[in-house]
């Protein structure tokens, strides 16, 4: 992963293995945009449950549940956190309780 940290902004270059993303989480503090630039992402957002690919742009506002699961191969994606914080762009990571229970209702989810 490639990061870079300005004054207001935090952003980096991440690369998912196919299968691989975080569990349903939120971020109280950060607003975030992300680029898909190669593969596809299974994404929920909020009560959105669909499949994003490259030249797709995603809004994540504060306090929505969301994850990202990499699908068909691996996927790399551009993305911008506000604000900057320290850096790290898993600062602001709050896990969303019973995550995994709460994904069942997202058709496009499999374990």
């Amino acid at each position: 992963m490639q990061t870079v940290t300005g004054e207001f902004m935090k952003a980096g270059i991440v690369t998912k293995p196919a299968g691989e993303g975080p569990p349903l989480h939120m971020h109280p503090n950060e607003e975030q945009f992300t680029l898909i630039l190669e593969g596809k992402l299974h994404m929920i957002l909020g009560d959105e449950d669909r499949i994003v690919e490259r030249g797709d742009l995603i809004h994540i506002p504060r306090f929505t549940q969301h994850r990202s699961r990499a699908v068909d191969g691996a996927a790399v994606f551009f993305t911008v956190k506000y604000p900057a914080g320290s850096g790290d762009l898993n600062q602001d990571y709050n896990r969303v309780e019973n995550a995994e229970e709460a994904e069942k209702k997202y058709p496009g989810t499999s374990a």
